[in-house]
Parts: structure tokens; sequence; C-alpha cells
């Protein structure tokens, strides 16, 4: 079974490769489900990593239906890890009414090409799994990273056996509370892979700043947040 570690930082990576990990998702902001991370990190990653790395190619938190330019953002960003010579992507990407988005996963599984090639966790939206799992081994995807359409993995665990059952080509890969108190429920269902960040938080300030950095207002998943043209037109007008 292929343990396959997602890793928010060199540290991240470093301690999963240590710990025996087979394969790292590289991203950051676990928080919001994961995001691509910077040219400086994949780089501290590749000289220091020599496990396999797929690395999280997902412009930003929210949902999975992509403007033109989130679009064109996610083709450069597979074509940058092609370069540098990294295993695989992790993409993919909906329609609005939750099905895959055919086409695009398509054209980003043909940008990927000499990659491994995984669709994300935006396979737990899906309205019809099974018809999903078709669409996406029909494109030549490797892994679909699931919980089985449940909170965890474990209570998505009937959803997982028939998708696996099911699939003919894609390795159906368990993400979404994998723990070492249940991750032999899964060998013992003869998964070949599981997916896990197996994090702990370390203190690294003795006291709490006086303002946070947080904002829940931006954790959103039915909308996205974007800069406003009229709001910076009527502040340059009122300023000027």
């Amino acid at each position: 079974m292929i343990i396959e570690v997602c890793a928010n930082s060199l540290e991240s990576a470093l301690n999963a490769q240590n710990g025996g990990a087979d394969r790292i998702e590289l991203c950051v902001e676990l928080g919001v489900g994961g995001i691509t991370p910077s040219p400086g990190l994949m780089k501290s990653v590749k000289e220091h990593i020599s496990i396999p790395v797929h690395v999280l190619v997902r412009p930003r938190s929210g949902d999975f239906t992509y403007s033109k330019s989130d679009f064109e953002t996610i083709k450069n960003d597979i074509l940058f890890c092609r370069d540098m010579g990294f295993e695989g992507v992790v993409s993919g990407v909906l329609y609005k009414d939750f099905k895959i988005d055919v086409k695009r996963t398509k054209e980003l599984v043909d940008v990927a090409k000499g990659m491994e090639f995984t669709f994300h966790r935006a396979f737990d939206w899906v309205l019809d799994p099974i018809e999903a799992l078709e669409q996406l081994e029909g494109l030549g995807v490797a892994n679909i990273l699931t919980s089985g359409q449940e909170t965890t993995a474990v209570k998505g665990m009937q959803s997982l056996e028939r998708l696996q059952e099911k699939a003919s080509a894609c390795t159906i890969m368990p993400g979404g509370g994998v723990k070492p108190e249940n991750v032999l429920e899964f060998k013992k269902r003869e998964f070949k892979a599981v997916h896990l960040s197996g994090t702990k938080f370390y203190k690294t300030l003795d006291a709490l700043p006086r303002i946070s950095m947080n904002s829940p207002a931006f954790f959103r998943e039915e909308a996205v947040a974007l800069t406003d043209e009229s709001m910076i037109r009527a502040i340059k007008g009122l300023v000027k």
C-alpha cells in the first residue's frame, strides 16, 4: 500500500520522507483544502526530497469551477511542474452543477502528459460518482483522491469500496481522516494507496498576537473573493 502524505512545507515533506512515506502531495494552506505551492517551495522540495512528489495545482480556495484566467494559471502551473521534473500533479475541474468538466479536465491531463495525474477531492462534490469514475478513466486519470463523499474516509468506506470495485484503470485513493488507528481498515479492504497529512500543531509563539490575520469571511465555497473594479475606481476618484 502506498502511503501518500500531504505536505505543506519543506519541513513537513522531510518529516514525511524520514517517516517512511512513499509519496508526497505538495501543497499549502491545508485549512482550505490545499492550494498550489510557491515556485520557491517546489524548488526546495525538488532539491531535498528523493521520493516521488505530486504537486497540487489549485489556484485558489473555494469551488472547482474556474474562470478563463484561473484555468490559464492551472495550465501554466502544470507546465512549470513538468519542467521541474515532478512525477505527478493533482488537479481537476467541475461544472457549476457538480459534474466533471470533461473537456477542461482532458486539457489538463494532456498538458500533464508524462506525469501521473490525480483527480483531487473535487470528486467528493460530484452527484454521480460512478459516472464520474468512468469519465476520468476515459481521460487517462491515474488516481482519484476521495473520502467517499463523506467528511472522513472511514465514514465513506461503503462508497469507497463500491468505487474500487467498479474501477478498472484508476487507483481509488482514500483520503480524509486517515490515522494510525484506522489505516488497517483500508489495507484490509485492499486499497492500493491512502492519503493523509499526519499533522500535529507545534507552538511557535509564547502568546497570541493582538489581532488575528485570519479572516473567516474568506472561508467560503459557494463564492470567490475578487477585487471589485468599481470599488477601486470609487476610491481612486475620492483621493484624486
